[in-house]
């Protein structure tokens, strides 16, 4: 057992909140390999039965495990919530996508006998969960894992581990065994111990493009472990021509600044028709002013909180003076409040005159703006990135929406709706540095089991009926 103590801190007090050793992988990862083959055994009604209970009990914890999220996150109580009511629904969605994606399926095939069609689970899945949704984004990798005959070990960041851990005891409390579902508390060598480890069969991955590439750098020699990338974006949003301009607005607002900034689906960038250029941005900047930031339990409540930490903060107002000093012009400023709290305003930087524009995720409050004139301009600058999650089109006539779809390089590709709040219901997932086409929601079913063919027949049958010498 470790002796090292992970300590999680409040964004918006920086104030302690929880601390705990950090877990042994290979003493977890042995009794997750313990514990497989009974829960593969039981049967996928029971399993499905037992995520259901997980789910009521998360209900009965629900304003508990809200306000740990609020508090270790730094996001407003409401935005909490909807998190919250997010791990209850990817249980019924769940079911209902295993059902869909992995059914059996058996097909006569006359003299031949029968030709059937399962699924087996990989057996002991690695999940490592991000800090910004600390508790639905694992989850989304954890209930699909569960009923498909799985077991989990479930890394979550080190800047959230309190929450992991209520997520965690509530499977506890539903009757899955606390084998099944483990907690592994450390920091990234912990998290690259989790990966390399030999019994490991499956890496589920949520976070940055950095480290979902070296996972796969460190598993590339691995084709038989399954590896599922769930990574960033430098995600566009594009403006184009559109008389409802407070709506465009609001849009461009909600992709930007919602959670801080802090979703992988966020716009970074805004890409403007150079005629609807200062209406629009005149909009946008005077929504952005309205903006309350704020910690989680204020009243009234704020639209964003924090980012996560100071060293987030730092490197968020790094790139802003980056851009300005390159050819940037600052439509918002980011301000930072306190020096010694993560809190940051909203910010607006137009980058049309910036040459060399970084291709990476600035994960937080920053939105940067390009002019353009035509749409293959705007569909060029959407993409040139080599990330490829989330992209939005607002405005422009159905035909325009269509060259656009067809065009832009992105796993989610929208209309007249935000770049984020993609649906459960859905497929979810890029291509780029953003993943490596294994989408999760709906279809994380597909990595969390392999199909197995069979042919099959009650009684041998065969004869060799060609190349075979006369019989004494």
């Amino acid at each position: 057992m470790s002796t090292a103590e992970l300590i999680s801190y409040e964004p918006a007090t920086g104030a302690e909140l929880w601390r705990g050793r950090h877990g042994d992988v290979d003493e977890i990862v042995n009794r997750a390999r313990r514990a497989w083959p009974a829960w593969a055994a039981q049967p996928l009604s029971t399993r499905m039965e037992l995520v259901r209970r997980f789910a009521n009990e998360v209900r009965k914890d629900a304003e508990k495990l809200a306000t740990m999220i609020a508090r270790e996150t730094g996001k407003p109580m409401w935005e909490a919530r909807t998190e919250v009511e997010s791990v209850v629904g990817k249980v019924e969605i769940s079911i209902r996508a295993y059902a869909e994606r992995t059914s059996q399926r058996k097909l006569d095939n006359a003299l031949q006998g029968t030709a059937a069609l399962r699924h087996k689970p990989h057996g002991v899945m690695a999940v490592l969960g991000p800090y910004n949704f600390p508790a639905h984004l694992p989850n989304g990798h954890i209930v699909p894992a569960l009923i498909a005959g799985n077991v989990i070990v479930f890394k979550p960041s080190e800047k959230t581990p309190a929450t992991a851990e209520l997520l965690v005891q509530c499977f506890h409390r539903a009757g899955i065994s606390a084998a099944v579902v483990q907690l592994l508390v450390g920091g990234p060598q912990e998290g690259q111990a989790l990966v390399a480890h030999e019994g490991i069969d499956g890496v589920l991955f949520t976070g940055s493009a950095h480290t979902g590439i070296a996972i796969n750098r460190k598993l590339a020699t691995r084709p038989d472990k399954i590896v599922a990338l769930e990574m960033g974006g430098n995600n566009p949003i594009v403006v184009w021509d559109t008389p409802k301009l407070t709506d465009a607005a609001a849009l461009v607002v909600q992709s930007a600044f919602t959670s801080a900034g802090q979703r992988c689906t966020a716009a970074r960038r805004l890409i403007v028709k150079s005629t609807m250029y200062e209406p629009l941005i005149g909009e946008v900047k005077r929504l952005a002013d309205r903006i309350i930031v704020g910690a989680p339990f204020d009243d009234p409540q704020p639209f964003m909180g924090p980012v996560i930490d100071n060293r987030s903060a730092d490197g968020l107002t790094e790139s802003f003076l980056y851009l300005l000093s390159n050819g940037g012009r600052a439509i918002k400023h980011l301000i930072r409040p306190r020096d010694d709290l993560p809190f940051l305003s909203p910010a607006i930087i137009d980058v049309t005159g910036v040459r060399e524009k970084p291709d990476v995720e600035l994960f937080g409050p920053l939105l940067q703006v390009c002019q353009v004139s035509d749409l293959d301009e705007a569909i060029a600058e959407a993409n040139n990135t080599r990330f490829g999650l989330s992209a939005s089109l607002i405005g422009g006539t159905p035909q325009e929406y269509n060259r656009f779809w067809a065009n832009v390089r992105a796993g989610v590709i929208n209309w007249n709706r935000p770049t984020n709040g993609a649906s459960s219901a859905a497929p979810f997932g890029g291509v780029g540095l953003s993943g490596n086409h294994r989408p999760s929601a709906y279809y994380a079913a597909d990595y969390c089991a392999y199909p197995v063919a069979s042919n099959e027949m009650e009684q041998p049958r065969a004869m060799i009926g060609v190349g075979l010498r006369e019989a004494n």
